[in-house]
């Protein structure tokens, strides 16, 4: 059996994994030594940390009637378990024309490369997070920063907890599409997560045409794929507070008044006309 698993919350995994480990028998000359040694090793190594608690042993010991005989447990990290995009995002082909004739679409294409954007946000606003912890980010070290720089200045002081929140942001999203679901912000901090993706997506097809047709493989092509204006018309706006600011105002700009008008810390605030995420979703470090 294979089976693809993301970790989402670090430090829940951490905390399970040291109570697995208090619960073992240690036999040998240093009982003691052993437990703390791989106490400490699963505080340190989430895989560590994953194989105490999907250890064959303690898995069978939960089903009645079985016992174990052996056996090992393998845990490596992989790139295999990607979504599939042709399947979550299918195309209304015309059967004649072989070719999208409807309306605007998320294409295959076009939400393979924007979520692999997400994906890369957020693992370099963790890194961001883990290198620079709660320090301000400066104009004279704005080039040492990944991503946090590259958000509003009135952010650049704020503290650890925000930066982790605004890290998710970008893996809430992710996650959206590999269910199949269009990236539609549901708060202010989303909408900026979104923003930039979609440049660095346009970006990346723009300096690396070959790395991208590369990265797509044999995913069906169509006429509206990497079409970043209108995934700006189509993912902005659907969800979000219409009646404030200027009516006559786009999304984009709307957007722009509410960032203006409210603290950092009320941007992640579900809008009211969407459904609000699971709480316990943790965060992946």
């Amino acid at each position: 059996m294979v089976l693809g698993i993301r970790i989402t919350d670090w430090d829940a995994l951490r905390a399970a994994a040291r109570a697995a480990v208090a619960e073992l028998d240690f036999t040998g000359v240093d009982p003691a030594g052993q437990r703390e040694a791989l106490l400490r090793e699963v505080s340190e190594d989430p895989n560590a940390a994953l194989g105490a608690l999907l250890h064959p042993d303690r898995l069978v010991a939960a089903i009645p009637g079985v016992e174990a005989l052996g056996g090992t447990l393998e845990i490596a990290l992989t790139d295999d378990f990607a979504p599939d995009f042709a399947e979550l995002f299918p195309l209304d082909l015309d059967e004649e024309e072989g070719g999208g004739t409807g309306d605007w679409t998320l294409t295959p294409r076009t939400a393979c490369l924007l979520h692999t954007q997400l994906i890369t946000l957020a693992d370099a606003a963790y890194d961001d997070l883990d290198e620079h912890e709660g320090d301000p980010v400066t104009d004279e070290e704005e080039a040492d920063w990944a991503v946090l720089a590259r958000l509003p200045r009135r952010t650049w002081n704020l503290h650890r907890g925000w930066r982790r929140s605004m890290a998710r942001t970008f893996d809430d999203l992710a996650d959206d599409m590999a269910l199949g679901e269009w990236p539609l912000p549901r708060c202010l901090a989303e909408e900026l997560a979104l923003r930039l993706a979609l440049v660095d997506a346009r970006e990346l097809l723009g300096a690396q045409p070959q790395a991208v047709a590369d990265m797509m493989g044999d995913l069906p092509v169509d006429l509206y794929d990497y079409d970043w204006d209108g995934c700006a018309d189509e993912l902005f706006g659907v969800y979000g507070p219409e009646e404030q600011g200027d009516p006559d105002l786009d999304a984009a700009d709307r957007t722009d008044q509410l960032l203006a008008a409210t603290h950092p810390e009320g941007w992640f605030l579900t809008y009211e006309d969407a459904e609000e995420r699971e709480s316990g979703r943790g965060y992946r470090r």
